[in-house]
């Protein structure tokens, strides 16, 4: 059986109004007391992750900010291998650029977060990506389908992944990933098997070793029975 679970938050185990799916949950607390260690992974920050942690009832192991951070248990160091300096230099270029044409951009949890930028998505993420490109910032602009976040190249979900997993005395292949979104294409190839739920776009899909035919947290409660069928057919 997978050792572990890392499953991405808004768009997986919720819907598309980032309301939770509260069979998700009971999901993950199916998995949880059988001793499936469950890994919460998000662009979201980390006094968030806390609390939907605590609520879902993990043990507080995160990914947040994009892999920007990782934490193992509520208890462990908080690692930050995302650079937000360089992030900020490329806001601040881009709110430049997007004032000059008379639109503002909207930093979202700026004084909650370590490693990356999050903005509202009130711009095109393809315009965004030029505008960086033309002032030779090599950031990574990712559309979440929620907010656009700027992060440090070389930092993702999967690279954070791997580096928890080898904390957590796992190997990657020992672990399902759950996703929707293009911030979770390297977690999802990186681990042993990578699921995308149906609302997924066509690169994450392309990514996934399995799709769920349904689409958001029932599509992850569709991807947990299939992979640990034991668990559910009690």
């Amino acid at each position: 059986m997978l050792k572990a679970l890392v499953t991405d938050v808004d768009g997986t185990i919720t819907d598309r109004r980032r309301r939770i799916n509260t069979a998700a949950i009971e999901a993950v607390r199916t998995l949880v007391d059988a001793g499936v260690r469950v890994v919460l992974a998000s662009g979201n920050t980390v006094c968030f992750m806390d609390g939907l942690c605590k609520m879902v009832g993990t043990d507080g192991t995160i990914i947040g900010e994009n892999g920007g951070v990782y934490r193992r248990g509520f208890s462990g160091p908080l690692h930050i291998p995302g650079d937000q300096k360089i992030c900020l230099e490329a806001f601040e270029v881009l709110n430049d650029h997007f004032a000059g044409r008379g639109v503002g951009l909207e930093l979202l949890s700026a004084q909650y977060r370590f490693a990356d930028v999050a903005f509202a998505r009130n711009i095109d993420p393809d315009e965004a990506r030029a505008v960086l490109r033309d002032h030779h910032l090599p950031i990574r602009v990712l559309d979440t389908g929620f907010a656009i976040h700027l992060q440090a190249p070389g930092v993702n979900k999967g690279t954070a992944m791997r580096e928890l997993a080898a904390d957590m005395g796992l190997s990657p292949g020992e672990m399902l990933a759950i996703g929707d979104s293009e911030n979770d294409i390297e977690m999802l190839r990186a681990a042993g098997i990578g699921v995308a739920v149906q609302n997924a776009p066509g690169p994450t899909r392309a990514a996934a070793d399995w799709v769920s035919e349904s689409a958001y947290g029932d599509g992850f409660v569709e991807a947990v029975k299939k992979y640990y069928p034991d668990l559910f057919s009690r």
